[in-house]
């Protein structure tokens, strides 16, 4: 008989020594995310890059799920020589519009509400690609949040994605080629 009460207040102090362990892990949907100047993979045209006329591209997205408020999305080449440049930030994008338009002006906060950070240009908006050899990947990251960003405009990607943190009903990417 001690046997089996040790054996069952063994296994309680089992059961509460895991705490969370019947905690839902948050699940992230995948949004798709599409423009009408390229495709996935495929190259970018010039008039996007830092060598033509370096205007942002339209960036559409897929619905996103209930309680989103609003969108997120940060461009970058992880094929830059000193790690992953970022090319666009920008947080507090409408979500109901379902797309980012052609030529994004290069201010911090737009009227609708969009904030756009500062790249690793140091400039405020989209900065295109601009390569200085080779062929490098750019990826237009969208993320769907269930807050707004309380950020000002200076933000580093490091900052948002941690103020995004936990915050992530959704994400996709697109991912364009651009060779110099």
């Amino acid at each position: 008989m001690p046997y089996a009460i040790a054996l069952m207040l063994s296994a309680a102090l089992v059961m509460t020594c895991q705490p969370f362990a019947h905690a839902k892990e948050k699940v992230i949907e995948k949004l798709e995310v599409t423009s009408s100047a390229f495709r996935e993979g495929e190259m970018i045209p010039k008039r996007y890059s830092g060598y033509g006329d370096n205007v942002s591209p339209d960036i559409s997205w897929s619905k996103p799920p209930i309680g989103t408020k609003c969108m997120a999305i940060i461009c970058e080449d992880p094929d830059a020589t000193i790690g992953t440049w970022t090319h666009w930030m920008a947080f507090n994008i409408p979500y109901k519009s379902g797309t980012l338009p052609e030529k994004i002006p290069s201010q911090a906060a737009l009227e609708d509400g969009t904030i756009q950070g500062v790249n690793d240009f140091n400039k405020t908006g989209y900065d295109g690609p601009h390569p200085p050899y080779g062929t490098h990947r750019y990826y237009f990251r969208v993320y769907a949040l269930d807050t707004r960003v309380t950020l000002a405009s200076d933000v580093t990607r490091e900052e948002l994605l941690h103020a995004m943190e936990g915050n992530i009903l959704a994400e996709g990417s697109l991912m364009g080629r651009y060779a110099k």
